[in-house]
């Protein structure tokens, strides 16, 4: 057999070749923008000569700082198809953490929305590496900003030809890095390969894993600086779906609704708080998405009573587990055939079973031991697989790597005898009560199906006698904020979890600190937290 190397160019190729008529669609202030797999290829050619002439070498970051829109989806192909490496910037990350990464990663050139040049201006100064920054701008003035001369993205572009000698490049060189959320310590640099990205991409079009073909229409919410769009990009360019970009507005449940409807989409993919604003929406406009086969859902567990409005909608989750770590598509919970009708929702609830391409295991949390597939057991998930981290950039955190060469997630689950995955906690957030474990994971999901209840944060504070004791922080819908009292939920939870798992405090708040990737935030909560009044926390469980 032919030793062809597994890159990125072979995904460009087959977007201007097979597929040169699909549409990409992006939302703009004033209706959309659309032009096809062909402009798009060709445009990331232009951009790969502009790079070039700019002094990008082989092996040389670039950064975005971007939306979801298809100029940034020509920095996908074009700097990793030119050799150079494609360093995704998060948005949402501090200053102090967007800095560090930058450094981390040596950046090169930086290619900028105009409308986020206010966050690239607050490390303004602090950028030695970078050499050239690009703006991708609509028209008009730029924002105020202290980091000196900016080109012109398409300006540049237009005065570049449409060809360019690709070079032959290593299927296991690199093609792309993320940094991880940063929610402890500075930010770890993920660079994933053009094989780990071919390879992915490939198990995403997998039937038993997402299942995208080109007949689908897909809008993906989940940001393109997150795990490069948990590979969804790569994988619409391998078989030549249609693409629906949300720009800056992909926290805005109505316009993610209404490109999704006046655009077809199939298929849509975000984190749980994307869903919760969108079911906003359409219980107050009766709206509906025939057309919509399946809502991919990771970053945080589903919680069940989200599941269960997305199908009253006639909207079906598709539940998946992974990490930037794992490219990050780990699981998927799609419903084996001898599952009964009845029970299928309690799977669909699960994190599924390990990817095409993933090996599991779990490890006892004490010892490391390896434990049982008995669905009772729970320890960390340990992962393996050709697109799972086997380190960091620069060697950060190298305990994450078993001397066996497993990736350490954190994540701590049960997995049953046929293999669907079930997360328990994280291993920083799973609380230990009087030598007992308590899921913050699972009391959040039993919390958030109290119908009064938005959202809802679980996590350990000290106690004196039990060494921790579950706090729930509860975010109340809007019409229900002062209509819902702590003895309410705990009565609520009464017959659903153990007696001893019922949380010592229910304190309500205004909105629940969040991470760069939309999870909730507890090292915040616990960082503000006051101290459980030990006396309440006892009248109420004799209560």
């Amino acid at each position: 057999m032919q030793d062809y190397p597994l890159t990125i160019q072979h995904v460009l190729w087959r977007t201007e070749r097979l597929f040169s008529k699909k549409e990409i669609v992006t939302k703009r202030e004033e209706g959309v923008h659309r032009h096809s797999y062909r402009d798009m290829s060709q445009r990331a050619t232009q951009l790969a000569n502009v790079l070039r002439r700019l002094g990008v070498k082989e092996g040389e970051r670039v950064a975005t700082l971007a939306w979801n829109n298809y100029r940034h989806l020509e920095a996908y192909y074009a700097v990793p198809c030119m050799g150079a490496v494609l360093h995704t910037l998060n948005l949402r990350l501090f200053p102090d953490q967007l800095e560090f990464t930058i450094k981390d990663a040596g950046d090169k050139v930086i290619i900028v929305d105009k409308t986020l040049i206010p966050i690239l201006n607050k490390v303004a100064g602090k950028l030695p590496t970078v050499e050239t920054i690009l703006v991708m701008n609509d028209g008009g003035p730029l924002p105020e900003h202290d980091l000196g001369e900016m080109l012109d993205y398409e300006t540049l572009l237009a005065a570049e030809k449409p060809e360019f000698a690709w070079p032959e490049l290593d299927e296991r060189s690199a093609a792309a890095m993320c940094y991880t959320s940063g929610t402890t310590g500075h930010p770890k640099g993920v660079v994933y390969s053009h094989r780990s990205q071919f390879l992915h991409s490939l198990a995403v079009t997998s039937k038993d894993v997402i299942g995208l073909s080109e007949r689908d229409v897909l809008l993906p919410v989940v940001p393109m600086f997150h795990a490069n769009s948990w590979g969804l990009p790569y994988a619409a360019g391998m078989v030549g779906c249609k693409m629906i970009f949300p720009d800056r507005w992909m926290g805005d449940g109505q316009v993610i609704l209404d490109l999704a409807d006046q655009e077809g989409a199939t298929i849509m993919g975000g984190v749980p708080t994307i869903w919760i604003n969108m079911l906003g929406v359409i219980k107050q406009s009766g709206a509906r998405l025939p057309k919509v086969h399946t809502v991919l859902c990771g970053g945080s567990a589903v919680p069940r009573s989200l599941m269960e409005q997305m199908d009253a909608a006639g909207l079906r989750i598709l539940h998946a587990w992974g990490m930037t770590e794992t490219s990050p598509i780990g699981s998927t919970s799609t419903v084996r055939s001898w599952i009964p009708e009845n029970e299928e929702l309690a799977f669909r609830l699960k994190q599924g079973t390990p990817s095409i391409g993933v090996e599991m295991r779990i490890a006892d949390l004490a010892t490391g031991n390896e434990l049982p597939w008995d669905g009772v057991a729970f320890g960390e998930i340990q992962c393996r697989g050709p697109w799972i981290a086997s380190a960091y950039h620069n060697n950060a955190d190298p305990g994450k790597i078993t001397e066996d060469g497993w990736f350490r997630t954190g994540d701590v689950a049960t997995i049953d005898p046929d293999g669907y995955v079930t997360i328990v906690d994280r291993t920083k957030d799973v609380i230990k009560s009087g030598g007992e474990w308590i899921s913050s994971v699972e009391l959040e999901g039993a919390i958030m199906a109290h119908p009064k209840v938005l959202e809802a944060a679980v996590v350990g504070l000290p106690h004196s006698k039990w060494s921790e004791r579950p706090v729930a922080y509860v975010v109340a819908r809007p019409e229900s904020k002062g209509d819902i009292t702590a003895d309410e939920i705990r009565d609520f939870l009464s017959d659903k979890v153990a007696k001893w798992w019922l949380p010592d405090e229910v304190r309500f708040i205004d909105e629940i600190p969040k991470t760069s990737t939309l999870k909730f935030d507890k090292k915040v909560l616990r960082a503000d937290a006051k101290p459980i009044d030990e006396g309440l926390a006892a009248t109420a469980q004799r209560g």
